[in-house]
């Protein structure tokens, strides 16, 4: 299939502190078969030498732009604070765009990463998100992170059509907003596309900055999606044995029961919620039977 350049796709990167990783994630994106019109960069509150290197790309590639965020919160964090830092990036976007990328700051994406995504969406107007594989480092082996599943599009690599991110109201500037996203998208009639030949490196784990308040993040976000207590508690037994840890099914399921105590915001509407308890049960069901 030939390449479709009449769709258009931009970048958003947020950043924190990565000083570590981010030279050779933007090395990554500028060095694709299949440039981006533009890629924005949001500086979010970072100490270390982070801004020194995104100063070095944006000099030397004109379609880079870095801006800043003072968000409150200086540490890193899932959800809101990482949603809100994309869209201070959104904010900024001045080229017409078809596809939207949400990246993290320490993927390593194959050079032909965003050629294969952008003929994903050419082929089929029905696919709202696409993407490829999460890959960790693991005894000098890159291997897939089996925190999620073969059939998700990770949060730190997502690609969306114009269409399906309008449709679904865009991303939530919650925890969960990487799983919802996709619930959503299948509520509004888009399919989900994964391309496993495009793996995708993470230099950090999943959760690497942030372990300590996974689990209670976790829990919240079952609850903010309306899946139910029976669903959150199979997906919190499901997430602790993945992570051999009896730590973290407690952990989600406090911060579940914490959230009906306090009645916290839900996420989605009522008919989103039965939508997506009923898509759950079908996938619970499809697993076993």
């Amino acid at each position: 299939m030939s390449l479709n350049k009449n769709l258009k796709y931009c970048i958003i990167i947020p950043v924190h502190n990565e000083e570590k990783y981010i030279g050779k994630a933007l090395n990554s994106v500028v060095n694709q078969r299949y440039l981006p019109e533009e890629l924005i960069v949001v500086n979010d509150n970072s100490t270390d030498g982070t801004q020194e290197i995104l100063s070095k790309f944006q000099k030397d590639f004109s379609f880079i732009k870095v801006i800043s965020s003072n968000s409150k919160s200086t540490e890193h964090q899932p959800g809101a604070k990482i949603i809100s830092a994309f869209y201070k990036g959104f904010e900024h976007l001045k080229s017409d765009w078809d596809i939207i990328v949400k990246l993290d700051s320490d993927v390593i994406l194959p050079h032909n990463y965003f050629e294969k995504v952008i003929e994903t969406f050419a082929s089929n107007s029905s696919i709202g998100i696409a993407g490829g594989l999460a890959m960790i480092a693991e005894n000098g082996k890159w291997t897939y992170e089996k925190i999620g599943n073969k059939k998700q599009v990770r949060g730190p690599f997502k690609s969306y059509s114009k269409k399906c991110f309008e449709k679904i109201g865009g991303l939530k500037k919650s925890i969960g907003w990487d799983m919802v996203d996709e619930l959503l998208a299948r509520y509004y009639g888009f399919e989900v596309c994964v391309l496993p030949e495009l793996e995708v490196k993470l230099q950090k784990p999943t959760g690497k900055d942030y372990k300590e308040i996974h689990g209670l993040k976790t829990g919240q976000a079952f609850y903010r999606m309306d899946y139910g207590f029976t669903i959150s508690l199979i997906a919190a037994l499901k997430a602790s044995y993945k992570k051999k840890s009896l730590a973290l099914f407690y952990d989600i399921s406090k911060a579940y029961i914490q959230s009906v105590s306090i009645s916290d915001t839900k996420i989605v509407t009522k008919e989103e919620g039965k939508f997506i308890r009923k898509y759950r049960w079908k996938q619970i069901f499809k697993r076993f039977f």
